[in-house]
């Protein structure tokens, strides 16, 4: 099970294992915010802890600014949630695909990737999706920094509070 950690100033940094959330509050690094309800970790010596779902570090830790999310498989894969973005296909994703082909001029941003299974890929190949007759699923946009922190980890309903992106958040109720 993964838990949110957040910075000392309260916003989201990563998930984590929930090993290392333990790690960190028994090294007094982090506090615990919030827990999964009934659910606790049970030591040998007959101690228990409440499951952590999100922990706070004590210390703030400088994160560097960055006008825009990289394009990264793992961004992409959160962004387009797994899945192939041609309108009628149920499969996953599994290539980038650049809707103008970077062959005719097709830049590598944002506005112009998105996930495709391998075989409408190919099938692409150096095409337009107009010259093909193809529509999305949705139509391609830069992620936001928590959609593609998260990425396809499973979402919490205690994490809610604690992120500010609507598509995070409704990433976190599709489930």
């Amino acid at each position: 099970m993964s838990v949110l950690l957040l910075n000392a100033s309260y916003e989201p940094l990563r998930v984590i294992s929930w090993q290392r959330a333990i790690c960190l509050q028994l090294a007094d690094r982090a506090d615990l915010v919030e827990s999964v309800p009934n659910r606790a970790l049970h030591s040998s010596g007959g101690s228990s802890f409440p499951f952590p779902s999100v922990v706070r570090l004590r210390e703030m830790v400088r994160v560097p600014f960055r006008r825009e999310v990289p394009i990264t498989r793992k961004a992409l894969v959160a962004r387009d949630r797994g899945q192939c973005q041609k309108e009628d296909c149920s499969r996953k994703g599994s290539t980038m695909d650049h809707l103008l082909p970077r062959s005719r001029g097709g830049r590598h941003d944002w506005l112009n990737v998105v996930l495709m299974c391998h075989e409408h890929n190919n099938s692409k190949g150096a095409h337009t999706l107009e010259e093909l007759g193809w529509r999305l699923k949705r139509r391609p946009s830069a992620p936001s920094f928590e959609t593609a922190l998260l990425g396809r980890h499973h979402l919490l309903p205690e994490w809610l509070q604690w992120l500010s992106d609507p598509d995070a958040t409704q990433l976190a109720a599709a489930g």
